[in-house]
């Protein structure tokens, strides 16, 4: 398995790694078993970064990683986050307040059955906490050995660069992807002149660029992605003519679509790691076969040319998600 560095702090993790959301939520039904056997799969190949949340499932996605490793905790890289919170109504709020990170710290590290958290996140930003008291709170934790690294998720440009000050942050989590290059533009650029790594969820388009999904009744009732714009029925029907160029690259070279859209992450830069979310070791097997696709520079154009910012239909997230996003 090759490796790769996040930050300039001596975090290294594996090329690839394993988003493990899907294994508690959003995406169909449940199979702790099989999602148990895809991490165990995934430690046994060298994938060794598994991404949770104490956001999925409500913690269970955590217990879950937790109870996969155990026994195994030298073989994995375990990054987590906090403060994105779904209230008792389901709606969403954020919590960034000090006491709080100390407090959502220590419930993770007992649902994992951890000492140490390796990768440490702010989920989402609290614009009502300054970045600085949260990040320093976030620091603390690190110099009480409770987290090893720092990490921001879906932040912008100026919370970034304050939250630098404060602490090295190792590794920002944003959606990248063929048809979601919004990073492209600030974030970027701005992580590599502070040398924070590049972790992109979703590199798969949420599953789209797979071309399994090329009309609203392929997903399965309660799949959270019929609530996401660009899966609606009208958005489809002009998102799916862009997969025409990525199943002509697959067939000529005898990979799947989703291989060529990793592998096509891989290749913007050594500080990336996309980390594809599936619970299947089947899909496991084939996310990692794409570090052996190996795309040319005319590859790379043409993908370019065929995905350019902005062409999706559709917002990446429901309206009322989208106002956490860049802060």
């Amino acid at each position: 398995m090759n490796r790769r560095r996040l930050g300039r702090q001596g975090l290294e993790v594996s090329a690839l790694g394993l988003g493990c959301m899907g294994m508690s939520m959003s995406y169909g039904v449940r199979d702790d078993a099989e999602s148990t056997a895809t991490i165990h799969r995934a430690l046994d190949l060298g994938l060794d970064f598994l991404d949770t949340s104490d956001a999925y499932g409500a913690g269970r996605n955590e217990n879950l990683v937790g109870a996969a490793i155990a026994g195994r905790r030298e073989q994995a890289v375990v990054a987590t986050k906090f403060g994105n919170l779904r209230r008792a109504d389901a709606e969403r709020t954020v919590d960034g307040r000090p006491e709080s990170v100390v407090a959502f710290c220590d419930a993770s590290l007992t649902r994992l059955g951890i000492e140490t958290i390796d990768l440490y996140y702010q989920h989402r930003v609290d614009p009502s906490v300054p970045i600085e008291d949260t990040v320093g709170a976030m620091a603390r934790l690190v110099e009480a050995g409770k987290v090893r690294y720092l990490g921001l998720s879906e932040a912008g440009p100026s919370t970034i660069r304050r939250a630098h000050a404060v602490h090295p942050i190792s590794a920002l989590q944003t959606e990248y992807s063929l048809w979601t290059r919004d990073v492209e533009t600030e974030i970027l650029p701005l992580c590599r002149e502070l040398g924070i790594g590049f972790v992109a969820y979703s590199p798969l388009g949420r599953g789209f660029l797979s071309g399994a999904i090329r009309k609203p009744g392929d997903l399965i009732e309660g799949d959270r992605r019929h609530d996401h714009p660009r899966f609606h029925a009208e958005n489809m029907a002009r998102n799916v003519k862009l997969l025409d160029a990525l199943d002509e690259m697959a067939r000529s070279r005898g990979v799947t679509p989703a291989q060529v859209a990793i592998a096509w992450v891989l290749a913007q830069g050594d500080d990336i790691v996309p980390i594809p979310g599936t619970k299947r070791r089947t899909y496991l097997d084939q996310n990692i076969g794409a570090l052996d696709v190996d795309l040319s520079a005319s590859d790379l154009a043409r993908l370019r040319a065929a995905f350019p910012p902005g062409v999706t239909a559709g917002t990446r997230y429901p309206e009322k998600q989208l106002g956490g996003l860049g802060i």
